[in-house]
């Protein structure tokens, strides 16, 4: 079984930074791969980010060029910059991890709300 716990999450104004951090334990070298989804209110969870064992990349349209995601191997942790937040932002986040075996696993959620 693979763990995940998520932190960072908050309240934030527009145009502030947030940085979400998920740590990974248990069988790690199962991952394939680790990201983050999001859910906000009224809406269907979405993908945010993801990375690759390998360090590929990939995000949301809505979210290039204000979030960066990266990895920490040593902490086996992976990491969500995410700069010039918007309200519509706004979602619980959610840490995922897919071993290599496609199998899921999901972070508890954080709470981040980007409002005046």
């Amino acid at each position: 079984q693979v763990q995940l716990v998520e932190s960072g999450g908050g309240l934030v104004q527009p145009g502030g930074s947030l940085r979400l951090s998920c740590a990974a334990s248990g069988r790690i070298f199962s991952i394939n791969a680790m990201g983050w989804y999001r859910q906000a209110p009224g809406k269907q969870r979405e993908l945010v980010a993801t990375i690759t064992k390998g360090g590929s990349t990939n995000y949301a349209d809505s979210v290039k060029g204000r979030f960066t995601i990266s990895r920490d191997n040593a902490k086996n942790t992976v990491y969500l910059q995410m700069n010039s937040l918007k309200p519509e932002d706004t979602a619980v986040y959610y840490c995922y991890a897919v071993s290599i075996t496609q199998y899921e696993y999901w972070g508890q959620g954080t709470q981040v709300t980007v409002s005046s």
